[in-house]
C-alpha cells in the first residue's frame, strides 16, 4: 500500500522559512516522480515544484522559483521542499504527490498518490 506523509507546515512570518518533508512507503519511489502542490481556501490545486526518480531535474512554479527547493533523500523515498523568503501568498495547505509516470509535470491529475496534506500559514 502506498503512503506519502507530509511533516514540518506551520505557522510563520513574512520572510521566514519552512522545510517539508514527504515520506514515502509501500513501494521503491527511486524512479517516480515527486512534486509538490498546493491549495488555498476557495482556489484550486496548483503546481509548486516536482523532481524527476531518474536524473534529479527540478522542475518549478514561476511564483516560487528563486525561493523554494526540492530535493530528494538518499534513499530516494523522502522529498523535501525547502521554502525561503514566504510571502503570505504562499499560505496553502501543501501536498506531496507521486507517480511513476508523469508526463505533464504541473497537472495533478497525472499523479496518482497524495499525501494528507500539511498546513502552512504565513503572516504579514
Amino acid at each position: 500500500q502506498v503512503q506519502l506523509v507530509e511533516s514540518g507546515g506551520g505557522l510563520v512570518q513574512a520572510g521566514g522559512s519552512l522545510r517539508l518533508s514527504c515520506a514515502a512507503s509501500g513501494r521503491t519511489f527511486s524512479n517516480y516522480v515527486m512534486g509538490w502542490f498546493r491549495q488555498a481556501p476557495g482556489k484550486e490545486r496548483e503546481f509548486v515544484a516536482a523532481i524527476r526518480g531518474s536524473g534529479g531535474s527540478t522542475y518549478y512554479a514561476d511564483s516560487v522559483k528563486g525561493r523554494f527547493t526540492i530535493s530528494r533523500g538518499n534513499a530516494k523515498n523522502t522529498v523535501y521542499l525547502q521554502m525561503n523568503s514566504l510571502k503570505p501568498e504562499d499560505t496553502a495547505v501543501y501536498y506531496c504527490a507521486a507517480d511513476p509516470r508523469v508526463v505533464r509535470l504541473s497537472q495533478a491529475y497525472e499523479y496518482d498518490y497524495w499525501g494528507q496534506g500539511t498546513q502552512v500559514t504565513v503572516s504579514s
